[in-house]
């Protein structure tokens, strides 16, 4: 993966106070999310799994909702299918640590089931909020519950992956959940040919900015 993913040189002043003041704005919206009852999710969950990373990220990773250990650790992607997720983007050239990793509801829907609509209703201000916050230059969505329930769309997996689709204001890409991944780890090239899809994208979005900035 291209190193200007993830700047290597200390960020200057101007950045670091961008980056301050995005933690202190996402640190605001956990404490409203912890407070939030507008769905039934509320009655059970352990925790808010909020999100968790880099508040200053290049790359925003999402998926559809916290499963039984994320619940439990108020952390996303913590269980078999995080610990993949770990594993694959390192393979690819990631680190959790610079990536801001959430999902798209902050509570577990009981049984792992999917996402009603009125928790997506419920949920989806806040997702909007924190990726308003962290402005990531590339959002890589995990999985086709998670992309049609962002996109709005009943379409198959192979019908959105392969490309960078445009929604509100950000670029996404989109590949499977780590989950399909533990079930058929055959899966993992095309997982790697996603991310490489996305880390060219996002060079040429970089070269263009660096170019206009040199121009000023």
């Amino acid at each position: 993966m291209q190193s200007f993913l993830f700047g290597q040189e200390q960020l200057c002043s101007h950045e670091e106070e961008k980056s301050a003041s995005s933690s202190k704005e996402l640190a605001r919206l956990f404490e409203k999310a912890k407070e939030c009852h507008n769905c039934t999710l509320a009655a059970s969950r352990q925790n808010v799994v909020f999100g968790e990373g880099n508040p200053f990220a290049n790359v925003a990773v999402i998926g559809e909702a916290p499963g039984a250990e994320e619940d439990a650790s108020g952390r996303p992607f913590t269980g078999k299918s995080g610990q993949l997720l770990d594993k694959m983007l390192k393979a690819a050239g990631f680190c959790r640590q610079e990536l801001y990793i959430c999902n798209i509801l902050k509570c577990r829907p009981p049984g792992n089931r999917n996402p009603l609509k009125e928790e997506i209703r419920s949920c989806i201000p806040l997702l909007l909020e924190q990726l308003q916050i962290v402005r990531p230059k590339v959002i890589l969505i995990l999985g086709k519950v998670a992309a049609n329930t962002i996109f709005e769309n009943r379409l198959s997996l192979g019908a959105m992956r392969g490309k960078v689709t445009p929604w509100r204001g950000f670029d996404c890409c989109v590949t499977f959940h780590p989950a399909a991944l533990l079930r058929n780890p055959h899966l993992k090239k095309e997982w790697l040919d996603d991310l490489q899809l996305m880390t060219d994208y996002y060079g040429t979005v970089g070269r263009k900015k660096n170019a206009r900035e040199n121009e000023n």
